[in-house]
């Protein structure tokens, strides 16, 4: 069992402060407590001088505008995670507090380094709802993951169990000296001073900050279950895109997270509208994932949530979302599709394209293989994997029934089979569950393998579980599924057609919500029923003709 310990213990922060208190001071008009407790400032301080941004060419690369669609900036603000949070509370009382300050790690980051920073906890809903009449706390819990929070991580622990599960490593006060603001550039001392004199922070050239142990902060994250009195049970590896990335091709490749998830600017362009020189190299802030669904929700109730970032900025963040769902994460072939003794057989291929499992991240995402065979005068004759309004799969055995769980297949004769890339996670009693806190183990993850990926030998916390572990044809960035059909009277040629499918909030991770009747949950019920017919998209597809 691996041990992830705080990496700000408040003994060192005990210590530096009192350090701190004790050396000399410059006249900042700050008293030294409040000092000695404020390590950042809210985004809208940065705005000014990193937006506005063109590439030579014309392109907006603002970084403020970027970030400020992106699920980072709107960590605080998604639905889900609120009512996520309010069931594990209301499934758990007694450790709320516990839970509170360890959901806000990576979700409120801001606010609850501070807190830790003055021996306290991190808290959610004490900074609920998001609204303009906020205090500074609550501005710094509402700006999510934001600009002062990823620049002053330093590379202490980088990659060890000790920097993961939020454990980022942010100096704590010392001096009131400006604290470091880390970047890829090396700034010219005239400028550097202008960004001192406007924010108090330093730019310090810094290359960690383009290494993928950076992510891994908060992208390797360890849950403790709970049992029915609050005390640790075991403990689950919630999502582990770091993991999985480093037992791909892409680390050896040295193709970074940030070289996906924030792709360069290949014209050299200024990274500040105030005497910003030319950079070769600056990445784009847009932080793009596969959340094409949040950010749809984000746009259609931004008044209720309290989103800051303009309607077009949004729905610009959801087309590049979906353009590289669509470009960059799979491919899916028909290898053989023929009729052979009545039966019309079919092998589909499906491609990761990524450097990580395909779905990654929190468990709630899957992808499946929608595959319909058509006759001769078009009628359907076959279908697996259809996609009802309500979000639910059918054919699906969990979406049917809590209780149970869709196979893996390696060959998929009947309708009511449907191929599903996914991890389901189980509780002490090995039922299937969607309580985070409440999970020990998965049942089933034959999430899609990245290209390099050996199933055999991997680490548990990235292991492939059940019937994909012993599938030949599911391998390092792939899987090959075959579909035998019985097509009874139909006369051929048959059309086939197949499409991948991707979830970000699998129709039973808001349905188990239901029951909840706190105002996060019921408000996330709501959202998801209005939405649900638009809440899977395809990624890739293939056709051909079977005679």
């Amino acid at each position: 069992m691996r041990k992830v310990v705080p990496i700000l213990s408040l003994a060192l922060v005990a210590a530096a402060i009192g350090h701190a208190q004790d050396a000399p001071r410059q006249n900042t008009g700050e008293a030294p407590a409040a000092h000695a407790a404020e390590l950042f400032k809210t985004s809208d301080q940065c705005m000014a001088c990193h937006n506005g941004l063109r590439t030579p060419s014309g392109e907006d690369v603002s970084i403020g505008a970027s970030w400020r669609a992106s699920m980072m900036a709107n960590s605080s603000r998604d639905p889900y995670w609120q009512a996520a949070v309010r069931r594990e509370v209301t499934d758990h009382p007694t450790a709320a507090a516990d839970i509170e300050n360890e959901c806000a790690t990576c979700h409120m980051p801001m606010s609850r380094t501070e807190a830790r920073m003055t021996g306290g906890k991190g808290e959610v809903f004490a900074h609920l709802p998001v609204s303009e009449e906020s205090g500074r706390q609550d501005r710094l819990a509402h700006d999510g993951v934001a600009c002062a929070l990823c620049h002053q991580i330093t590379d202490r622990d980088f990659g060890a169990p000790e920097s993961f599960t939020g454990g980022y490593a942010v100096s704590p006060p010392a001096t009131p000296e400006p604290r470091p603001m880390f970047g890829p550039f090396k700034i010219e001392r005239g400028i550097s001073s202008i960004m001192r004199s406007a924010t108090g922070f330093q730019p310090t050239e810094a290359l960690h900050v383009k290494q993928s142990e950076l992510c891994a902060t908060c992208h390797t994250l360890v849950t403790k279950a709970r049992g029915p009195s609050g005390d640790i049970i075991g403990e689950l590896p919630e999502q582990m895109p770091f993991l999985e990335w480093k037992r791909s091709a892409f680390a050896g490749e040295q193709r970074s997270c940030q070289s996906c998830h924030m792709p360069v600017v290949e014209e050299e362009t200024p990274i500040a509208s105030v005497l910003g020189a030319p950079r070769k190299g600056f990445a784009r802030h847009t932080f793009v994932g596969g959340n094409f669904f949040m950010q749809r929700m984000l746009t259609r109730y931004r008044d209720e949530l309290g989103v800051t970032a303009p309607s077009d900025q949004m729905e610009a963040a959801i087309n590049t979302t979906l353009a590289n769902l669509r470009t960059a994460t799979a491919k899916v072939s028909l290898e053989r599709a023929a009729m052979s003794n009545g039966r019309l057989v079919a092998d589909v291929g499906v491609r990761n394209l990524t450097g990580h499992k395909l779905p990654t991240g929190y468990p709630s995402r899957r992808a499946w293989l929608h595959l319909t065979v058509r006759d001769r005068t078009g009628r359907v004759v076959f279908e697996s994997g259809a996609v009802a309004r309500d979000g639910s799969i059918a054919g699906n055995d969990n979406d049917r029934d809590p209780a149970g769980v869709e196979a893996h297949h390696a060959e998929i004769t009947r309708p009511d089979q449907v191929q599903i890339y996914e991890s389901v996670m189980g509780d002490s009693e090995g039922r299937p569950t969607t309580g985070l806190l409440s999970a020990v183990r998965y049942l089933k993850d034959n999430r899609l393998l990245p290209k390099g990926f050996e199933k055999a030998g991997a680490d548990p916390w990235i292991a492939v579980v059940g019937g994909a572990s012993a599938d030949a044809d599911f391998i390092g960035e792939g899987d090959r599924v075959r579909y035998s059909i019985d097509v009874g009277e139909a006369s051929g040629p048959f059309q086939v057609d197949v499409a991948l499918r991707f979830q970000v909030i699998g129709f039973r991770w808001a349905e188990n919500l239901r029951p909840y009747k706190a105002e996060e949950a019921t408000r996330f019920v709501r959202y998801y029923e209005s939405m649900a017919s638009s809440s899977s998209e395809v990624l890739a597809t293939a056709s051909t003709t079977a005679r």
